[in-house]
């Protein structure tokens, strides 16, 4: 199967990254969890625009990307709940009354009203909007790890792996598999269910998660390993 990243992939770079053993898949662990990260309309826009457009109104969108992302997102997070697998979701939302300058990212998309706490632009976009039960966490910084409780309720549902969707896959993708995998959790990438406002940074931010901290697999090969899931995985 061609990968997205080979394009851009200097030959000698693959020829090292292979020669040194780096790359190798190690699977979906026995108990999944669903990490939904920041598909929220403020990085997706109201609906499929070109970007060019879009960050007129909402300066951190991706534009159509977000938009050919979600039907993928939606068919790994109704496989979830039919599995029983704990689905977690998190948005950035600047704080009313502060200054929210350099907030996750360098400069100020944070402080307009309409990425504000409460906001639309801070809300998960209707298509996969939480249902009771899955957990909503509010982040500051880009990995879903930093200065949050997501540890714990990852702990309580007894995960040991997680499928990391969402985005941008150069900024909150990539943050949340280094830390994962830096917390000992497998980390599986749906490669069709994250998305950036950048092509090679997508692509790259990609490689680097394979050959380093995670299976980037494609959206069907996920869904066919959490079919090997026996039973409810957990209890709600």
């Amino acid at each position: 199967m061609a990968r997205i990243w080979e394009k851009f992939l200097h030959e000698r770079d693959a020829k090292i990254y292979r020669s040194a053993g780096l790359g190798k898949n190690t699977g979906l662990g026995k108990k999944p969890a669903l990490l939904i990260i920041d598909v929220q309309y403020g990085f997706t826009g109201d609906g499929p625009e070109g970007i060019e457009e879009s960050i007129k109104k909402y300066p951190t969108s991706c534009g159509t990307t977000s938009w050919e992302a979600i039907p993928h997102i939606k068919k790994v997070l109704d496989k979830a709940r039919e599995k029983g697998v704990p689905v977690l979701y998190t948005v950035i939302e600047g704080n009313k009354g502060m200054d929210n300058e350099n907030l996750v990212i360098k400069g100020n998309a944070f402080n307009l009203p309409i990425m504000l706490e409460g906001e639309k632009g801070t809300r998960v976009v209707d298509a996969i909007a939480p249902i009771e039960g899955e957990i909503v966490i509010s982040k500051k910084k880009a990995s879903a790890f930093y200065g949050t409780p997501i540890i714990s309720y990852l702990n309580a549902k007894g995960v040991d792996s997680v499928i990391i969707t969402g985005c941008t896959t150069s900024g909150c993708i990539r943050a949340t598999a280094v830390d994962a995998f830096s917390n000992h959790y497998k980390v599986v990438v749906p490669e069709e269910c994250v998305f950036d406002r950048g092509i090679t940074t997508h692509a790259l931010n990609l490689f680097d998660i394979q050959q380093k901290y995670g299976d980037v697999l494609s959206t069907e090969q996920v869904i066919e390993e959490m079919n090997q899931i026996k039973g409810e995985v957990v209890t709600r």
